[in-house]
């Protein structure tokens, strides 16, 4: 499933080719996707521009004059900058045309994610609206992660994980910056102090950082807007590598389910 680090991948990828560009045409092949397409999408979109392109946790965001496209990408979903007369495959529901002769197509093989038009505020959306903060801003910290804690007992993973505490932290990178920071995942969120929060965030805004940088984690069937795939996959310490020598102490790396997301960690290393 594309994370945080792969929608903003697609986002750098894809808005040098469609920001400021008119829209001259919507095809939608399929609209049954997780939400149905809007039907009077392509009468809204037609003859107008793009204005950008954002991210909000993992919606795209296509900014257009008096609202605004919300894109998902579900479990497999993706938009690449294709030539506008590029023939679609089975999977290809959604083509935004533009007037330079590209295409922005929208695939998504599950059709776990959406295409949805917002007017006004679109952070007023439903899907928008009770969304924590972003990881790599300032509003994201150590401090922020003790206060809400505080008294839970649910597991500091899928604490981590929960969209009303920080946007973003999806299963791989939630497994990753765990072992950076040495807290075992199994833990109380209520039970881990300060200091360790304060080590934990910084180390989920540098495994994000690092993840972006290098294009995105490639699992399946993830690519990037110009179709390429992502490199941060070589850089995993524990996500995807159960039964395998920790890469510090050499422990075999355990495996068991958290909140039924396959969780990797190393024994001795976090605690």
């Amino acid at each position: 499933m594309p994370e945080l680090p792969e929608v903003e991948t697609t986002r750098r990828g894809i808005s040098p080719h469609i920001e400021g560009r008119e829209v001259s045409a919507v095809a939608v092949r399929d609209g049954r996707l997780r939400w149905p397409v809007p039907d009077g999408l392509a009468a809204l979109l037609e003859g107008k521009k793009i204005i950008a392109v954002e991210r909000r946790a993992k919606y795209l965001l296509l900014r257009i004059g008096g609202g605004t496209v919300i894109v998902h990408l579900g479990m497999s979903g993706s938009l690449r900058i294709i030539k506008a007369d590029e023939p679609p495959m089975a999977h290809d529901h959604v083509d935004f045309i533009l007037g330079s002769g590209q295409a922005l197509r929208y695939t998504d093989p599950r059709r776990f994610g959406c295409v949805l038009w917002q007017s006004g505020d679109v952070m007023a959306h439903k899907l928008l609206a009770s969304l924590g903060p972003e990881p790599l801003t300032d509003e994201f910290d150590g401090e922020r992660l003790f206060l809400l804690s505080r008294k839970r007992k649910v597991p500091v993973k899928t604490f981590i994980m929960n969209n009303a505490t920080v946007v973003g932290v999806g299963n791989i990178y939630a497994n990753e910056a765990l072992f950076a920071a040495g807290i075992r995942p199994t833990l109380a969120a209520g039970k881990i102090t300060k200091a360790r929060y304060l080590v934990l965030a910084d180390e989920i805004k540098r495994v994000l950082a690092d993840a972006i940088e290098q294009g995105g984690t490639t699992l399946k069937d993830f690519v990037g807007g110009d179709g390429q795939p992502g490199y941060f996959q070589q850089q995993l310490n524990v996500y995807g590598r159960a039964g395998k020598p920790c890469v510090t102490c050499k422990a075999l790396l355990c495996e068991q389910k958290i909140a039924q997301r396959a969780t990797v960690f190393c024994k001795r290393c976090q605690r």
